[in-house]
């Protein structure tokens, strides 16, 4: 057991997705990591609750559906929950995938808040690739605790740092173009992108705003403190009423990482 589960405190969603994911995956369920904020700098108002299931098998369809469906009574609703909830992230990998680790990873099973008006609808979570994902479980593995099995590091091998900066690469155009509608998520995943690019190291959205901020224009520095502001739960930051502003930040940051992209090539 990880001395850290001492230390933190688990929260409640965890707890309650736990017995879920036990219930469903049954024999094959081979570890459950907590993982993120909740595990690195501490959750802000606006995180959600990350997990990284590691499953010896493929799922079938009426297990996805089943598991979906009871992740949704435990899940917080976004972008406000009536019950104070935490939105629940929950990606399930088949081990044999990640001892190979192919690229871009592959994810047996995604559940997201985003997924919930599909799954509602019928929709099967279907096994998914993605250099997000890799991102993810090189991210994880430097941090996540262990709530079943042992430690990440026994079950996932080192992410290269080329393989890092190819995922943040290839992951970039899509971000940019999905702005619209998540301009704070974007912002920040572009200031924790660039930083990671420029160093190596994961941190929290906020600790890479704080990073980025003062490297940028007086004008993009501001629009990306909002975006940090209101993750933190400092207010609202309207961004989807400054367009313009978010566009030129979102290209200074992008700038940044293709010139840093560009020098390592």
């Amino acid at each position: 057991m990880d001395a850290r589960n001492d230390k933190l405190s688990i929260p409640p969603e965890a707890t309650n997705a736990l017995p879920l994911l036990q219930r469903h995956l049954g024999s094959s369920l081979a570890a459950v990591y907590l993982h993120g904020s909740a595990v690195a700098e501490g959750l802000r108002k606006r995180s959600d609750v990350d997990l990284l299931v590691i499953v010896s098998k493929a799922l079938s369809a009426p297990v996805r559906a089943r598991l979906s469906a009871d992740l949704m009574k435990v899940s917080g609703l976004y972008p406000l929950d009536p019950m104070g909830r935490r939105p629940l992230e929950v990606i399930i990998f088949r081990l044999a995938d990640l001892e190979q680790m192919p690229y871009p990873a592959r994810a047996e099973f995604v559940y997201g808040e985003w997924l919930r008006g599909a799954l509602e609808g019928g929709a099967i979570s279907q096994v998914e690739t993605s250099p997000e994902f890799t991102l993810l479980v090189a991210q994880a593995r430097g941090e996540a605790l262990p709530l079943v099995g042992p430690s990440i590091a026994d079950m996932v091998p080192d992410t290269p740092l080329d393989v890092i900066r190819r995922a943040i690469g290839d992951l970039l155009p899509e971000l940019v173009q999905s702005v619209e509608g998540d301009e704070r998520n974007v912002l920040l995943t572009l200031a924790r992108m660039w930083r990671t690019l420029k160093t190596g190291q994961f941190v929290s959205k906020d600790s890479a705003a704080d990073w980025a901020g003062p490297q940028l224009p007086d004008q993009a520095a501001d629009t990306l403190a909002l975006a940090r502001d209101a993750y933190l739960g400092d207010g609202d930051d309207y961004l989807h009423l400054r367009r313009k502003e978010v566009s030129q930040t979102v290209e200074e940051i992008r700038e940044r990482i293709l010139a840093i992209q560009q020098h390592l090539s």
